[in-house]
């Protein structure tokens, strides 16, 4: 197999050849067809998640077939194209799992993060987060509703029945869960860098009633908000855009510190939440109602040996949608 290596904090990936996996009871391997490339994978390579233990393929939003099967795999079979999530394993025992709040598992596994990810020509998978996907559409387009569009359902049913939502951060998972808001009658209210007027077009082009920078104030009172871009200043400003009674939703696994603000935007039965991982329920809740809605992801494609380049372009804020790597 061939992967791209993360061999300490802030390395650059090396490209390297390494002996085929092999799947262990429970468990598949996948041969790779696509990865998207996550701004939780710059968490990684940067070293902003604890407890990483090098060397570690990153990816975690894996498009591929299953080409080998571990001991006591019954239920899926070689040549199935599955999906491969962020959370790709739980211990089933703690009181998190027996709550069905498995997204909370106190011994989790994940992949390309304490487990080796889809940055590679193949992987090993535990059966359990292993998402059957069909044979419809694309895995390249695919590739991104692996995390983007889970944890971005995931924000979305946190934020509430609300019709008035606010996006803040207009990348891999706001341009896919816009749609998803759009398609259950919400209206959305777009939020980018100032000056990214790709990305505010974008928006609007996929159903967003107004979009702005996340200094602007939008035209309404928003009934929740969702942060995606992991910038704690955005918060405040999130806080301020909700009615009373709203919720800002706050959906990623890191963010920079939440500077002080005064009481009264949170006032009025506001509320901050975070979002924390998915569960697998949320992952067939999401590919059923996806399959209903006529989802478009824009991707940019890299070759495999490119995922620097990817990283790099995420980064700095280059990037419209989501970053894909192609094996």
């Amino acid at each position: 197999m061939y992967a791209m290596v993360l061999s300490a904090r802030g390395a650059v990936l090396t490209f390297q050849e390494r002996p085929d996996p092999t799947p262990g009871p429970g468990e598949v391997r996948i041969k790779v067809s696509a990865c998207g490339v996550c701004r939780t994978d710059l968490h990684v390579v940067d070293g902003e998640l604890p407890h990483i233990c090098y060397p570690i393929i990153p990816g975690h939003e894996v498009v591929g077939r299953i080409d080998a099967l571990g001991a006591r795999v019954s239920d899926l079979k070689p040549g199935m194209r599955v999906g491969v999530p962020w959370l790709g394993y739980t211990c089933g025992e703690c009181f998190y799992c027996h709550s069905d709040r498995e997204n909370l598992c106190d011994h989790p596994e994940f992949t390309g993060y304490t487990r080796d990810g889809g940055f590679a020509s193949h992987l090993v998978a535990e059966t359990r987060y292993c998402f059957p996907l069909g044979e419809q559409g694309d895995d390249l387009a695919l590739s991104p509703l692996l995390c983007a569009g889970l944890i971005g359902w995931r924000s979305l049913v946190m934020a509430g029945d609300g019709k008035a939502l606010g996006i803040y951060g207009f990348g891999a998972a706001g341009h896919i869960i816009a749609q998803v808001a759009c398609a259950q009658g919400r209206t959305v209210y777009a939020f980018t860098r100032d000056g990214d007027i790709e990305a505010q077009q974008l928006a609007l082009s996929l159903g967003a009633k107004w979009a702005g920078a996340s200094e602007d104030n939008p035209p309404i009172e928003l009934d929740a908000a969702i942060i995606y871009a992991p910038v704690g200043p955005l918060v405040p400003l999130a806080l301020r855009a909700v009615r009373k009674g709203g919720r800002v939703v706050c959906a990623g696994i890191h963010m920079s510190d939440i500077p002080a603000f005064p009481y009264h935007i949170l006032w009025g039965e506001r509320q901050i939440v975070s979002v924390a991982n998915l569960t697998r329920k949320d992952g067939f809740d999401f590919f059923n109602a996806a399959g209903k809605m006529n989802i478009q992801t824009r991707t940019t494609v890299f070759p495999l040996k490119q995922a620097n380049e990817a990283l790099t372009r995420l980064r700095q804020g280059k990037l419209v949608g989501a970053a894909v790597l192609r094996p």
